[in-house]
């Protein structure tokens, strides 16, 4: 996410510094070099502009840091380096620049918030964070500089003061819905699962048409163990969203793990019709398949499943496991030397000898 950091167009003239020279011919040859310097400077600053809506970055890199070898006081040169440093993704060198500019213009929040989004790229998320406390110090109420900080923190996992900062967010901001779901994302990871749902709850109040709210709420509900009052909720995201593929798989395993197979599978067959490539839906389809010994429907749901996701083991496994179960042992064998393969690969050991146990019993019945 980058905000438009700063005006390159609006770049003050140069203020040169002309000494006082006995001569009234040293003066005058003084004042002709330095608006010599000051039209070449300006002609610098304005193809740099025109290279950067070129998206010729090198070039326009080039001219500004020839624009810094004639003025080493301006920080709105310094800034227009670090911004076309961002631009070509190089965000070390970007902080660099805009740390120069922060030297030469110490109150300016704006390049305290570059100089944040900077570090945060770079990995350098805790420095950052400094960053972006600064531009919030210099400029409170600008809701990009706290949401700026919200993000590093997350990146940093300090989870605590990224929950004080998303709270700063909605008071700046009641209506700001991704702050509620970040806060309230935290919140349950967090395992405060009251705390979010209260949250939740009155954001959905303000959002009743929200499906994104109403499956977090959802999900609050689950792992606070109220299964009966996250159906209702799923229920009514379903009438909000009746696309949102995330709703019927988050019900069809609420369904699995109260053993209604049928109605579980059902929801699995939905979310497949929403969004084909879905591998959970599809593994969760095979396991009830499974489940009811329909063999031929689970070979064919975890033969899907080895296409969508042919790096997860458990495909290969349990479609092993199918195949075995309608006597197609050299198929069986085959998917299950897949799965040992990719298990070995994962360095899941345990799962890698259940597996070998099943290859070497079907390889007895061959």
């Amino acid at each position: 996410m980058l905000f438009k950091l700063l005006n390159l167009a609006s770049v003050n003239l140069i203020a040169l510094v002309i000494f006082l020279i006995p001569t009234l011919a040293k003066t005058e040859s003084s004042l002709a070099i330095a608006q010599t310097n000051q039209l070449e400077l300006n002609n610098l600053l304005l193809k740099g502009k025109q290279y950067v809506e070129e998206q010729n970055f090198d070039k326009a890199l080039e001219n500004y840091e020839y624009a810094a070898t004639l003025d080493q006081n301006n920080p709105q040169i310094f800034s227009g380096i670090g911004y076309v440093q961002t631009l070509r993704k190089d965000y070390n060198a970007a902080a660099a620049a805009y740390q120069q500019a922060i030297a030469l213009a110490p109150d300016n929040p704006k390049l305290y918030y570059a100089l944040g989004y900077s570090l945060g790229n770079a990995g350098k998320n805790l420095l950052a964070a400094k960053a972006y406390e600064k531009a919030i110090e210099l400029e409170p109420d600008n809701i990009q500089n706290h949401l700026g900080l919200g993000v590093v923190l997350l990146r940093a996992k300090k989870f605590e003061p990224a929950i004080d900062t998303y709270y700063r967010i909605l008071a700046l901001a009641p209506d700001n819905v991704q702050a509620h779901k970040i806060i309230t994302g935290i919140l349950v990871e967090q395992q405060r699962y009251t705390e979010a749902i209260k949250l939740l709850k009155s954001a959905i109040e303000k959002y009743p048409h929200l499906a994104e709210l109403q499956l977090q709420l959802a999900n609050a509900l689950l792992y606070q163990g109220n299964e009966a009052e996250a159906i209702q909720i799923l229920e009514l995201a379903k009438e909000n969203d009746p696309q949102n593929h995330l709703i019927y798989l988050q019900t069809a395993d609420i369904l699995y793990q109260k053993k209604n197979l049928d109605g579980a599978l059902a929801e699995y067959q939905q979310a497949t019709r929403l969004r084909s490539d879905s591998a959970v839906a599809v593994e969760g389809m095979g396991k009830i398949h499974l489940a009811k010994q329909d063999y031929f429907q689970a070979i064919l749901a975890f033969r899907r499943l080895t296409e969508i996701s042919p790096n997860n083991p458990a495909g290969y496994h349990n479609l092993g496991i199918a195949l075995k179960a309608r006597n197609r042992n050299q198929e069986a064998v085959t998917a299950f030397n897949q799965a040992l393969k990719l298990y070995k690969r994962a360095g899941n050991t345990q799962k890698a000898n259940k597996v070998a146990v099943l290859i070497e019993e079907v390889n007895n019945q061959l």
